[in-house]
This record gives C-alpha cells, structure tokens and sequence, in this order.
C-alpha cells in the first residue's frame, strides 16, 4: 500500500490548499519557539528563561493571524513586545492571590478580546496576549523571577519576529483589494452591457454576466474571507474598502433594476453608464496596484454634471418611463463615483473638496486614526454587538476558571485555562461540539506520553530530540485531521518540553487529561450561560432591526426632501447635522449586522439551519443608507417647495415602502414561518408622483422634477429590495412545505 505517493491518504492531505500555510506555521513555531528554549535551556543553563522563551514564541506562531506578507507583520509582532512584558509583569504580581488573578484575567481577556474590533492586526494578537498573562499568574507566587520571566519572553518574542521574516513564505491569501478588484471589473462589464442595450446597439439575446458578477461579489462577503484580510478595521485603507463593497453592492441592484425595464433607447443615459463603466474600471485598478493613479478631476464627475445639465434641460418633456431610468441612470453613476472616491481614500488620497463637508459618506477621511478607533470601540460597546458577547464570554470563562484553579488549588493550573481558551466557541453547541474530540486527543497524548516516560525514562536526550518531531507534525498535519490530534500534540509537546525542565513523571500526563477535562466543561458551562446561540439570535435580531431602521429612514428623508425648511438661511446647519445623524443611525445598525452574519457563518448553526436570505434583507439597508446619502447630497440645499399633491404621494408612497420594509423584517424575524400578506409588485414606470410630475411640468422649477423623480426612483428600488426578501421567503416557506432545503 503505497502511503506516502500523490494518491496516498497523506498525499491527498498536503495537496488541500490550507496544507503548505499550516506546515509553515509549524516550522515556523518548531524553529522559533524551540529553538529560543533550547538556546537558553542548553547553552546558558536558564530553564526558567527558557520556558518563557518557548511561551513567548508558540502563542505568536500557532495562534495570531495577522495580514500582510512577512515584511508587513514584523512591526505588529515587535509593537506587541511591550504588551506582553506588561502582562507577564502583571501576572507576576497578581498571582499572590486567586481573587487578584482572577480580576485581573477578567480585565486582560476583555480587554484584548474587545480590542479586536479595531482590526485584524489587534484581534489576531489577542490570544497570544491572554497567555502571556496566563502563564505567570498561577503559584509559585515569584515576583523575584520577574527579570528572567521577562528575559525569556523577550527573547521569544523577537525570535519568533526574526525567523517569520526569514522564513520561506508560502502563498497567501488573496487580499481583499484584489477580490474587490475582480467584483469591480466585473460590475463595469456589466454596466456597459447594459449601456449598450439601453442605446439599442446591445444583443437583447445575450443574457447579462450575472454568474461573473454574482461569483465575485460572493468572493467579496466577509464571511467568505480569510480573517486576517477583512476590512473591519478602522484605518483608512479597511473603511475605504468596506465602502467600496457597500457601494457596488447598490450600484449592481440598481443596474438590475435597469436591465429588467429596458425601453425604447436612452442615448444619453447609455453614455453616463459608459463613462460609469470606464471609471469602474479605473477604480479596479486603484485596487489592484495599491496606489491612486485616476486623474483629477475625475472624468466620471464631469460626464455626472454634463448628464445633469441635460436632463434639467429635457426634464420637462420626458415621460414617466423615462424620468425614472434617468433618475436609477444618474444614481447609479453616482454610486460608481463614490466607489472610486472609497478607493483612492484607502490608498492614501485626500477627499476630494466636495466630500470634506458634515454628513459626507468620507467625513472619516478628515478626521484622525485615534479617532477613527474610538469611533469602532464606541459602536460595538453594546451587548447588541456579537463582539462585546465574545469578549464578555471569555473574560467570564477565563475569570472563573482562574477562580476555580485556586479554590481547588490544581497543579498546572496553566493547563486548565489553556483548556478553556482553546476550547471556547462562540455558541454553546459549538463548543460542546469540540469536548468529545478534545477529550479523545488529550487521552490519546496522555496515553503516548505516559509510554513515552516509561521508555525514555529520565534521558533528556531522547526529549530532545522528540519535542521538534511533536511540534512539527502535531502542529503542521494535526490540524489538518481535526481537534483530536491537534490536542494530542499539544499534551506531547507540553510533556516533552516539561521533561527537559524537571524530571518526568506519569504524573504529568494524567493531570494535563484532568485539567483538559475540567477547562473544558468550564469553557461549556460559559458558553451555556452567556448568549448560548452564537450570534444566531443576534443575526435575527440585528437584521430585523436594520430592516426596520431603514423603513424609519426613508420616512424621514423623503419627509426632509418634500417638505424643506422654510429659511435655508438659518435651518441648513441643523438640518446637516439632523441629515448626517439620521443615517448614522442606519449606518451603525448595518455594521452590527454584518458583524453578526460574519460570525454567523463560521458557526455551526449556519450549516444545519434553512439559510434564510441575509444579504437580500441587507441589499433595502444597502439602498436606503447608500440611495439616502446621495439624495441628500444632491437635493438637501434644495428650497423650492413641490407642488403640494405631489408631495402628498411621494410621501404617501415612503409610508407603503417603509410598510413593506416592516412586513418583509416581520418575516425575516419569524423565519419565514408567517403567511405572506398581499402586496402590489413595484410601482411600475408611470407611477403616481411622476404621473403628477409630468402633469405639473409648466408649473414647479426644472430642479423640482428632478427631485420629484429622484425620490420616487429611490422608494421605488428600496421596494424593489424588499420585493426579492419577500420572493426568495415565499420559496423558503413553500420547500419546507414541499420538504426543500432552499438555500440562497
């Protein structure tokens, strides 16, 4: 039987993609962390060095997930040398009691668990943090041994810098730019399809390239990207290409709102959806080479005011039919120059003067970094935010356990929050579903390490010569095979490492399975009393929530727009600021709930439960948020009143779409388990307020019209979203019917 050939059970595994990162990590860790311990365990004779040493380099090589090449993560890894002297030091003086420990390891967990929220860079340190408090707080109580504790961390610490820089790289993942990059081209492809059809020189046959743009916009969700690339940061570089996703996610909807109403042709417009098109393509190579090089000003911004001039020109004589194409026309070209504002700002540019002002969707770019994170920090304080849940979880966990190692008073009592750490999730049956595993691979280590002492007996050699074996393999193909080797390997390494420390004794393998076992039902009972369904219930919760906001939201712009204040002289300043924090408001809830749906699908609930449409129950927030500010941008200077019959619909027309919003979260909210009430189809093309637009055309001002149909085409593309939730839950609802698993 061949086992070691391309067709062989291990040559299957190290072709997976994730083979050659995972077995450079373990190199990575073996060279590091082992060689420090040995340097100092052998050369110098300093085995209370070298067991920081090895503390110092495993947590930073097995457990942070950092972004960037190797170049690129050697800062983030020097910057935490600080930080984790401060914890070991802290740790040191706590642990002269259980209750000091115990505070304090609620405080760090929290803390640097929460702090993630700021980006990849500080959530992928922050395990590496927790055990660097970990490891010290626990008896002997030694505040005289601080000098070598922190000696061999440090030392640990910057091997394991050192040999990430020098060490054979590997290939990465993607970077998010590059997936944008992909989504971006594919949406100017097809926007200039679309352009063509619209001028009537396009193929009517040729069906649009929707499985290209729907492949890379799936490419772009968070939850389909690796972790140390998604943009939920708060540097320019990761709000800047969390707008650009947001902002081609409205612009493609509004492009199949044209595709699926196409007329007689639109010569004009199909020209503002070509120039759209090439500075799509513009923006995509913004993202691709990483530097800004569209010329100012941007051509996109002319043909913008150029399409503008006209259509106030022929406002008057233009159908229904065709006021709306222009005003989803001119929307949709102003969503794709906002794009390639969001990605000149995550290259480093400055906004442009237009976008400097209050309530602009780029303020962020004026203000500073600190700032910028006090801002994420603030949102995300809320125990409405799957990540304060997480952080909350696991300084309880890791409290409590601290607690309960010292009231009981179990040696390695190191051994038992590592347990908990390492085998807390963020759903109850999540982590309930790693103890089995966890428990069969802590076992089966014990077991082999417990033979391995009765071998080897007292010879340090022969776990000298074991623990690079254990930590290479253990680490680069237990993790490739599940839970219970990767827990299997940990007990053998901890086990060889301690050999070379102190004599060996069975003792140590039996306890590490005891501590294992009572980490672990700490970590269940945690996640069994604090948000137990994961961030399942928050999804629910946060979209419903969302969906709601947004109805409230285009109530009140279309309030604001319909009726202006009467003296724009003395009411614009609070007007801005009433604007800019109306959408603020929507704009918060999105990211809560985009947070929660990341999380969501990392969660085991998402692969059994129905999928039921989030992005879709997103894609209304998208338009109202995203349609909003444009609107307001455009119009909110705006004085001269609308004919008051116009107004009147327009307003009534806000009400029915906020009610279908309302109606498709009640939905959403019940799983689609509610019979669906009866409701109209989308306005059609001759809608009521154009139908009084057009009949008031001698009366109100060209830029009334403009207002009238801009509106109109913007409650009637939110209606349009909610109408989509509401098709895909009618399916949801008749497969459990029928016995269908129906999945989006």
């Amino acid at each position: 039987m061949n086992l070691v050939g391309p067709a062989s059970p291990l040559g299957r595994l190290l072709r997976r993609p994730d083979a050659a990162p995972q077995l450079r990590r373990a190199l990575w860790a073996t060279l590091a962390g082992l060689g420090a311990f040995y340097l100092l365990r052998y050369v110098f004779d300093e085995p209370a060095m070298a067991l920081y040493a090895l503390f110092g380099a495993l947590p930073l090589t097995l457990f942070s997930r950092l972004p960037g090449t190797a170049r690129e993560r050697t800062g983030p890894l020097l910057a935490a040398l600080p930080a984790g002297l401060l914890l070991v030091t802290a740790g040191t003086l706590l642990a002269a009691h259980s209750w000091s420990a115990a505070l304090g390891m609620f405080v760090v967990a929290f803390v640097t668990s929460y702090l993630g929220v700021g980006g990849p860079a500080a959530g992928g340190l922050a395990t590496s943090f927790q055990l660097y408090y970990l490891l010290p707080c626990f008896p002997p109580y030694a505040p005289d041994a601080l000098g070598e504790r922190l000696g061999g961390l440090a030392v640990g610490m910057v091997t394991a810098a050192l040999v990430d820089r020098l060490l054979w790289q590997g290939p990465l993942p993607p970077p998010y730019r590059i997936l944008l990059a992909e989504a971006v081209d594919a949406a100017a492809e097809y926007c200039a399809l679309v352009a063509r059809r619209i001028a009537g020189t396009g193929d009517e046959t040729a069906p649009p390239p929707h499985d290209r743009v729907d492949r890379t916009l799936f490419a772009t969700r968070l939850s389909q990207v690796a972790l140390p690339e998604r943009p939920t940061g708060a540097s320019l570089l990761h709000r800047g290409l969390y707008d650009v996703r947001a902002l081609l996610r409205h612009l493609v909807n509004q492009l199949d709102r044209i595709s699926t109403g196409l007329g007689s042709p639109a010569p004009d417009e199909a020209h503002l959806l070509d120039r759209t098109a090439d500075g799509l393509r513009r923006a995509a190579v913004v993202l691709r080479s990483s530097a800004v090089t569209s010329p100012s000003p941007d051509p996109l911004v002319e043909a913008l005011r150029s399409f503008g001039v006209a259509r106030l020109a022929a406002v008057r004589s233009a159908t229904p039919r065709r006021l709306r194409l222009a005003a989803v026309v001119h929307d949709t070209a102003a969503a794709g120059m906002l794009l390639a504002e969001a990605a000149r700002i995550a290259f480093g540019a400055a906004p442009r003067r237009p976008w400097r002002r209050l309530g602009s969707p780029f303020r962020y770019a004026t203000v500073g970094a600190p700032v910028r994170y006090w801002y994420r920090l603030r949102l995300h304080l809320t125990p409405r935010s799957v990540l304060f849940q997480n952080a909350l979880r696991a300084a309880l966990a890791l409290a409590g356990a601290r607690l309960l190692v010292g009231g009981l008073d179990l040696p390695h009592g190191f051994w038992v929050l590592l347990a908990t750490l390492s085998l807390l999730r963020t759903s109850a049956s999540d982590t309930r579903g790693a103890l089995g595993p966890a428990f069969l691979g802590t076992g089966l280590g014990a077991v082999v390490a417990g033979l391995l002492v009765v071998v080897a007996g007292d010879t340090p050699a022969v776990y000298l010569v074991a623990a690079p074996l254990v930590v290479f393999l253990g680490f680069g193909i237990g993790p490739l095979l599940g839970t219970v080797w990767v827990q299997a390997a940990l007990t053998l390494t901890l086990v060889t490492v301690f050999a070379q420390v102190e004599p060996p004794d069975l003792a140590i393998p039996t306890w590490r399975f005891l501590d294992v076992l009572v980490g672990g039902l700490i970590g269940a009972a945690a996640a069994l009393l604090a948000w137990p369904r994961g961030a399942r219930s928050e999804l629910r919760r946060s979209a419903v929530r969302f969906m709601a906001t947004s109805a409230q939201t285009c109530q009140a712009i279309t309030e604001r727009l319909c009726r202006p204040p009467a003296h724009a002289d003395t009411a614009d300043a609070d007007a801005t600021d009433a604007d800019a924090t109306m959408l603020r408001a929507a704009d918060r809830t999105l990211r809560l709930v985009q947070a929660a749906y990341t999380q969501y699908r990392t969660e085991g609930a998402s692969r059994k439960d129905p999928e039921l449409p989030w992005e879709l129950a997103m894609a209304s927030g998208y338009t109202t948020v995203g349609g909003g500010a444009l609107l307001l941008s455009e119009h909110a200077a705006d004085t001269a009143p609308l004919p008051p019959d116009v107004a009147t619909q327009l307003v009534a027309l806000s009400a029915r779409v906020a009610d279908d919003c309302r109606r498709s979260a009640e939905s959403v909210r019940c799983a689609g388990t509610v019979q669906p009430r009866e409701r109209d189809d989308c306005p059609a093309d001759a809608s009521g307020p154009l139908t009084l637009a057009a009949a008031h055309r001698s009366g109100p001002e060209p830029a009334a019209l403009v207002l009238i149909a801009d509106l109109e085409a913007w409650l009637t593309g939110i209606s349009y979203a909610t109408t989509r939730v509401d098709r895909v839950m009618d399916d949801l609802r008749a497969g459990r019917a029928a016995g269908v698993d129906h999945r989006s």
